[in-house]
């Protein structure tokens, strides 16, 4: 699957993007907010996440902004966590602060709920993180509950806010344009 929104282009990543990929996302101020990610992030990394295969429905993307030379600046998934869909997402440094998580994140809730047909959806983020808190409330995702999570780039568990977002029938995320 793809989407296309006003700035952005959500996409699978291609192999030969490794280097750009590791570039993009290998930053300490970006690892240390993420769970699953290793620091320091290297080339190989990348090219084992991209080489990772893929289904018809899979909803790993690269970010791609059309304000930045059409370059990757991030990337959002929907992944498995405990038997439900986990949004996770990341941004490069300078592509902080222009709202890319939000937009992003509103085509990809478009997916899950229009094209995956799911009913709920879960994420979360650091307590030391609190930005990205601030994208997940405007995503319409409320606070279900604070646990310690592993972070695997700081070897150890950090305090976690959970959060979730029922998939009703009012649709925060229209005007998005998807294609399989």
């Amino acid at each position: 699957m793809f989407a296309r929104t006003k700035r952005l282009t959500l996409r699978p990543g291609w192999p030969e993007e490794a280097p750009e990929l590791a570039q993009a996302i290998a930053h300490e101020s970006v690892a240390m907010k993420l769970a699953r990610v290793p620091w320091p992030y290297r080339q190989d990394h990348a090219a084992d996440w991209l080489a990772r295969p893929r289904t018809a429905t899979d909803t790993n993307f690269v970010i791609v902004s059309h304000e930045h030379g059409y370059r990757i600046v991030g990337g959002i998934a929907l992944s498995d966590q405990d038997g439900l869909p986990n949004l996770g997402y990341w941004l490069t440094p300078d592509a902080w602060g222009r709202g890319y998580a939000t937009e992003a994140g509103r085509a990809v809730l478009h997916m899950a709920q229009h094209a995956l047909r799911l009913k709920r959806v879960t994420s979360g983020h650091f307590v030391d993180n609190p930005a990205s808190g601030q994208v997940l409330r405007k995503l319409g995702f409320r606070e279900v509950g604070r646990e310690p999570l592993y972070c695997l780039a700081r070897g150890r568990e950090v305090a976690s806010v959970k959060m979730e977002r029922d998939l009703g029938d009012d649709d925060r995320t229209a005007d998005m344009c998807l294609a399989a």
